[in-house]
């Protein structure tokens, strides 16, 4: 009997530490069938990245890399609210502002996990169901696989917080068609549902109800290949019937977004959202018109470059500019009037784009020496 009540005792002990683990570690690194499977678990914070997740999570994947036993690595989040809602910029500002490390080390090993993603040799799928911006975008985006649903709201709202559309967006908005993606990094306008496929961000479109399932089928699939991944995310995508006759929501103003946004300066594209005069474009107007026009003018610059660089060469590129925007003004601003007063009333400096000059925009793309990121 002794025998059986220390068992006992030992067995409860382990699910009291996997109850543990399980509620309150901030990422969840769990191994099921042949899947690793990677569980951002801070919904109270939308599943914004810390740096300890990102530490957390890129060993992990590195490991489940090598693995002969994992085929696939799968990527969400809990709460159903959001995905990930974006780094944990509140950190970021506090160490920016005391000068303490953290804001070189986060941005070092987010675009390092962000490289990862990218690089990965295993299928990589990515089940964005809920909010998706910024740190969220940049361990789903470069991914081989992004499964949006109904409840999806992608954007890259950096340039409202003095920052740039960073993890990555140098080498993917380009890369949408047209001018869609100089459009979404440089407003920060928002994608919902059905349109994130439609945008080229999403390569699937299920029901949130559904993502279960599919997740459970992901992970019975025996020895799964790219293409068996491929072909089950294809069954679903294809039963899905919700919002399928929709437009979507930019068709209509295609046309304008390619001749408005291919201008070679901001304020060349202010001119011409001016002379357009058009309803659309006097919104995009009023949109820019509240950006930081420093961050305007070196997101402009950093997707122009980052059309004709490699994934590698964005990450470095952008690695700069995250420390130039940390010595200066701007974000730290931003962060105050949107996400601590609140107050929506960010007073930039330069405060206007003709005040920012091309020098000070140069020495922001400058390389950083042994400080440069090393991929």
């Amino acid at each position: 009997r002794l025998k059986v009540l220390n068992r006992l005792q030992v067995v409860l002990r382990h699910l009291k530490m996997s109850k543990q683990t399980d509620s309150t570690a901030e990422v969840l690194l769990e191994k099921k069938g042949g899947a690793g499977i990677i569980t951002l678990n801070r919904p109270k914070a939308l599943n914004a990245l810390n740096l300890s997740m990102i530490q957390q999570i890129y060993p992990q994947i590195k490991t489940w890399e090598q693995d002969p036993e994992t085929f696939l690595i799968i990527i969400k989040g809990t709460g159903g609210k959001a995905f990930c809602a974006g780094g944990d910029i509140r950190a970021i500002t506090e160490a920016g502002k005391v000068g303490d490390k953290m804001s070189q080390d986060f941005f070092r090993a987010e675009y390092r996990l962000n490289n990862a993603v990218g690089t990965c040799k295993k299928p990589y799928v990515a089940l964005i169901d809920g909010i998706t911006m910024g740190g969220g975008v940049g361990v789903s985006v470069h991914g081989h696989f992004r499964v949006a649903t109904e409840k999806t709201l992608f954007a890259m709202p950096e340039t409202a917080i003095g920052l740039f559309p960073d993890v990555g967006g140098g080498y993917f908005l380009p890369r949408l068609s047209g001018k869609m993606g100089y459009f979404l990094g440089l407003t920060g306008y928002r994608l919902k549902g059905r349109d994130v496929v439609k945008a080229g961000i999403a390569t699937h479109f299920v029901e949130s109800e559904k993502i279960p399932a599919l997740e459970k089928d992901l992970i019975a699939l025996k020895s799964p290949s790219k293409e068996k991944i491929a072909d089950l995310l294809n069954s679903y995508h294809m039963k899905c019937t919700v919002d399928q006759e929709k437009e979507f929501v930019l068709d209509e103003h295609m046309e304008k977004i390619n001749s408005l946004f291919s201008a070679d300066s901001m304020e060349e594209i202010v001119k011409k959202l001016k002379q357009d005069g058009s309803p659309f474009a006097m919104k995009q107007l009023e949109t820019i018109n509240k950006m930081s026009p420093t961050s305007l003018k070196l997101a402009l610059r950093q997707l122009r470059e980052g059309a004709s660089m490699s994934l590698q060469e964005v990450f470095t590129m952008e690695y700069r500019l995250s420390q130039a925007c940390m010595k200066g003004h701007d974000f730290y601003e931003g962060v105050r009037a949107v996400l601590i007063d609140k107050d929506q009333s960010p007073k930039w400096k330069p405060a206007a784009l003709e005040e920012v000059s091309d020098e000070f925009v140069d020495n922001c793309f400058k390389p950083l020496g042994n400080d440069d990121l090393k991929l």
